[in-house]
């Protein structure tokens, strides 16, 4: 195995699979190569990209080192099903550009190569180092976190830059092998997650990292290993630091991808869901009764299933749900303070979604359709005909009565409003006008416009007042 540029660094007495005591750098791992031939693992080619494998074969047959890595790898040893897959090369950006027509550059903070096939994209990353000689694109936070890592080197080195054992495993195209340099072929057996090197320093660097390792151990029913663990509630407000968009797609891949109960009970048990959802945090740790938090898991197990039956899921009902015991916490404080209850709904809708795009870059696109949703509940008691009919043919109607159905986790108080509106989906609009005159028989269930004009009451004597009484 050709020595890596950083192996000077390394002492050789160490641990393979721990840092390795240096003296002038930050802790480097040792890397010792670990080849898994292909009758000693379950990856099988039948199982890959059929587009993975053109630039794997095509990067070879021009001369450069190829390799599929990553969560690729890893999901296909424990059998699953990956939808992405990503490609590891010395070649450079612009080498690989210069090899497929159909390429894109992009990024700065890691520049990469996108083959695009169709709807398919393979990325393909150059192997990055650890250590900037001048040669590269390299910036540091004065935290120490990355900003910018553009410095090349070699398979070794970028083993290393890697964030968990688990991600740093290599298929060879040539001999379908499997190349482990850190000893994550051993973990993903064990299942377990595991940082590449000293956890503190891993997290400084890219504190989403802590929500990965959640996500990960999550959907891999992984275990997070005690010294990566162990880091994570102490490092919490470092998530502060990281771009709010960034923390927008990292919820959506932790809440989206079918493992989402899982990932909230992980923010919670690592410390992370104050840092995350600040607002939502506070909340549902003054709830005494837990109803709260009933419905936010109730609901992210109806996520699960649509995800497994492969049905949509809306980002917009996702934060409805996620940040609803922000909402109910801002709504009662206002209410309290003497608001009137349709103003305190607006005013309560905007100071939660405020607050949270400190922390969360939530669009437009999702923000406003996840207030309608809150501000909808409160119409799902109104009974008059022009009203109901109105919130029937509201384009949120649907979200905002699924959610009216999740709050029944918490109050059995909206039992009625729920079979009420369940039934009204069903009638034509005659039907449903019928059904609300004979129901309520009084000018409380028609719309002021359809209500007959009032008759003037005629003074009652009061002993005839007192004989009816």
């Amino acid at each position: 195995m050709p020595a890596g540029r950083n192996s000077r660094l390394i002492d050789p007495q160490s641990n393979p699979h721990g840092p390795a005591t240096i003296t002038s750098q930050p802790q480097i791992p040792a890397v010792s190569l670990r080849v898994i031939p292909r009758d000693q693992h379950t990856i099988s080619r039948k199982d890959i990209s059929p587009n993975a494998l053109r630039v794997l074969y095509r990067l070879r047959d021009a001369g450069y080192a190829g390799y599929l890595v990553g969560g690729a790898v890893r999901d296909l040893l424990v059998g699953g099903h990956p939808k992405d897959f990503d490609v590891a090369t010395d070649a450079t950006p612009e080498q690989v550009k210069h090899l497929f027509r159909n390429c894109r550059l992009i990024g700065r903070r890691f520049r990469l190569a996108h083959v695009v096939f169709g709807r398919e994209i393979i990325e393909v990353a150059t192997f990055r180092a650890n250590i900037d000689d001048g040669s590269g694109d390299r910036q540091l936070h004065e935290g120490g976190r990355l900003l910018r890592d553009n410095v090349y080197g070699s398979i070794e080195d970028d083993a290393v830059r890697r964030d968990f054992t688990a991600n740093a495993l290599y298929y060879a195209i040539e001999d379908f092998s499997v190349r482990d340099y850190l000893g994550g072929f051993e973990d993903v057996q064990a299942r377990q997650m595991k940082l590449i090197g000293d956890p503190e320093q891993r997290y400084r660097e890219d504190p989403v990292r802590m929500l990965r390792a959640i996500r990960l151990s999550a959907k891999l029913g992984f275990e997070i290993g005690a010294e990566t663990a162990e880091p994570i509630p102490r490092l919490a407000s470092l998530l502060s630091e990281a771009a709010p968009a960034r923390l927008f797609e990292e919820l959506l891949k932790m809440f989206l991808s079918g493992h989402a109960v899982a990932s909230f009970e992980g923010l919670e048990r690592f410390g992370l869901l104050p840092a995350i959802l600040p607002e939502t945090a506070a909340a549902l740790s003054s709830n005494r009764s837990g109803a709260l938090r009933r419905m936010l898991l109730e609901g992210l197990r109806g996520t699960d299933l649509r995800v497994a039956n492969d049905e949509p899921v809306s980002p917009a009902f996702l934060f409805a749900l996620l940040l609803w015991p922000a909402y109910c916490r801002a709504l009662m404080a206002l209410q309290a303070g003497g608001m009137n209850a349709e103003e305190a709904q607006r005013r309560a809708a905007d100071r939660v979604t405020l607050h949270q795009l400190q922390t969360v870059a939530l669009p437009r696109r999702f923000s406003l359709p996840m207030q309608e949703i809150w501000l909808l509940q409160s119409r799902f008691s109104t009974r008059q005909r022009k009203r109901v009919t109105r919130l029937l043919a509201h384009p949120r109607f649907r979200a905002a009565y699924d959610f009216l159905l999740l709050r029944l986790v918490a109050s059995g108080e909206h039992a009625e409003d729920v079979e009420f509106w369940r039934e009204a989906q069903t009638l034509s609009g005659d039907a449903l006008s019928a059904s609300l005159g004979a129901e309520g028989g009084a000018d409380a269930y028609l719309g002021e416009d359809d209500a007959p004009p009032k008759r003037r009451r005629r003074r009652r004597s009061s002993s005839a007042a007192a004989a009816t009484e």
